[in-house]
């Protein structure tokens, strides 16, 4: 791990030559120039830990590992905050725009590597995933050991999850409800479609306050499905204020960020018994939705 980024490893296939022209081959999407760059900083290294050179002929079956690195990464404007941490696990107030894992533009401003980067654990590991643009709570584990126990939480839905969004008041829905579909990967990529079908997706919805023509709604995903509560939500004529794909397009993954309209979506509360300690959990975030 180099200041909160753990290294990624692509293994030398047979016929490559020196490590430059086959690492320029491989991931294109790194320029040759921007490599040449990585290895003379030492950012490429062999498996013993030892620095790679650009001239050195390649090996097959050797394993090389670098260190992903954007040059112009964005600064975002707000930082998550850590409510809780044991030996075990994390628990991270994660701010709107804030991407869990390095993705895209984001890798330093991601919550991972902030955390790693913050507690030195290089172990650290993100239990669960909410959106990049959903602000709240995000559970994180500490040691490789205990990730199978708190992932059965999520698999056996052990974990109770309460979201809030905002968004138009009902107008003639029988709201509490109970909403099911089945949900799929749709067009563009990073949409989430309802298609006939057996329901594979299910959320319960329940209406807190309402003010004019706006409302706070209370989610509970019974599943985890991608984008579920946002696509459920439009489904009912209901999109969540600040929503950029749904239920149009208005702003891609990457287009320029607008701090000024996060989704008014949070991961308000979370509950379950710690499988390590037996202890009863409960989290609540201290970020607060524009209502």
């Amino acid at each position: 791990m180099r200041d909160g980024v753990s290294a990624s490893v692509v293994s030398v296939p047979q016929g490559a030559e020196n490590l430059l022209d086959f690492l320029a081959q491989r991931m294109p999407g790194i320029t040759r120039s921007e490599w040449a760059e990585r290895l003379a900083q030492g950012l490429v290294l062999h498996e013993d830990g030892q620095t790679a050179l650009a001239t050195q002929a390649c090996q097959p079956g050797q394993r090389l590992y670098y260190y992903r690195h954007l040059a112009d990464e964005p600064v975002l404007p707000v930082q998550a905050k850590v409510l809780f941490e044991d030996a075990h696990l994390l628990v991270a107030d994660k701010p709107h725009f804030m991407p869990v894992t390095p993705s895209g533009r984001y890798v330093q401003q991601s919550l991972l590597v902030q955390l790693k980067r913050q507690t030195g654990c290089a172990d650290l590991v993100p239990l669960h995933r909410i959106d990049r643009e959903t602000a709240g709570l995000v559970l994180l584990g500490k040691r490789l050991q205990d990730r199978d126990a708190y992932h059965a939480l999520f698999r056996d839905k052990d974990i109770h999850k309460i979201y809030h969004a905002v968004a138009a008041a009902p107008q003639g829905l029988a709201l509490p409800a109970v909403y099911t579909s089945r949900l799929v990967p749709g067009e563009p990529f990073f949409r989430t479609q309802e298609v006939p079908g057996q329901a594979n997706s299910e959320t319960r919805i329940r209406v807190l306050k309402t003010e004019g023509a706006r409302a706070l709604y209370q989610l509970e995903p019974i599943t985890g499905k991608r984008h579920q509560l946002r696509v459920h939500m439009n489904a009912l004529g209901l999109p969540i204020e600040g929503d950029q794909f749904y239920p149009t397009v208005l702003r891609g993954p990457d287009a320029p960020e607008d701090f000024s309209q996060p989704l008014q979506l949070l991961a308000q509360s979370v509950q379950f018994t710690d499988p390590h300690t037996g202890q009863a959990r409960v989290f609540a975030s201290q970020l607060a939705l524009r209502f």
